[in-house]
């Protein structure tokens, strides 16, 4: 039985090409979102075997909308896509509970051999990074650490996204107040006292895109 699949990214001709791929090699393709939210409730929804998932995407990064797909649907199984391939990232990933961790440059060759993997319930990552995670585990590199938790990332990334206080309350389901309790103290923790430098650092991580 071909593998139920979910697609998840903001960009339409990405997903398109994509589909094409995946339905060219007899994939299914049971849905598609634009946004890491969207890709969450789909996943919810439509228990898919495995969720493709954009690394930058609005309101929610790929890497926060795999931790949400596994607490609503522990099955599926996700794999990430992405323009990084430095070790911290993958190994964040990897902690996150990816199954699969592929590298858009190689995504051609690899995302069918990774859906397969994972099916398998094995780990697939992208060739490119398989040296920089031994090299990581053997201490020849210090993996960075992520300062912020999964929600100060959240909130972040909607800071970053032009969202207001209100907006972000409400797309998290929490109070203004609560809000603005985590924007305080986002910006006490990475020494930040601006929007345009939390901006800055967005960018630099890769949550969202210059």
């Amino acid at each position: 039985m071909s593998p139920r699949i979910l697609l998840a990214d903001d960009h339409l001709i990405v997903r398109q090409g994509l589909r094409a791929l995946l339905e060219r090699d007899g994939l299914e393709v049971i849905g598609e979102a634009a946004d890491g939210r969207e890709a969450v409730r789909l996943a919810g929804e439509l228990r898919p075997d495995v969720a493709i998932l954009d690394f930058a995407m609005p309101l929610l990064t790929g890497l926060d909308a795999a931790k949400e797909v596994h607490r609503l649907s522990p099955a599926t199984r996700t794999i990430l896509l992405t323009m990084h391939a430095e070790d911290h990232y993958v190994l964040e990933a990897l902690q996150a509970g990816v199954s699969g961790y592929v590298v858009k440059t190689q995504a051609a060759g690899d995302l069918v051999r990774a859906i397969h993997e994972v099916c398998r319930k094995a780990i697939y990552l992208s060739p490119v990074v398989s040296r920089a995670i031994v090299d990581a585990y053997r201490g020849k590199a210090t993996p960075q650490v992520d300062l912020l938790s999964s929600r100060e990332r959240q909130v972040l990334q909607l800071v970053a996204e032009g969202k207001t206080t209100k907006e972000i309350a409400t797309l998290l389901g929490v109070s203004v107040k609560t809000a603005e309790s985590h924007r305080t103290r986002l910006m006490r923790k990475l020494e930040i006292h601006d929007t345009a430098g939390l901006v800055r650092y967005a960018i630099r991580r890769g949550l969202i895109q210059p």
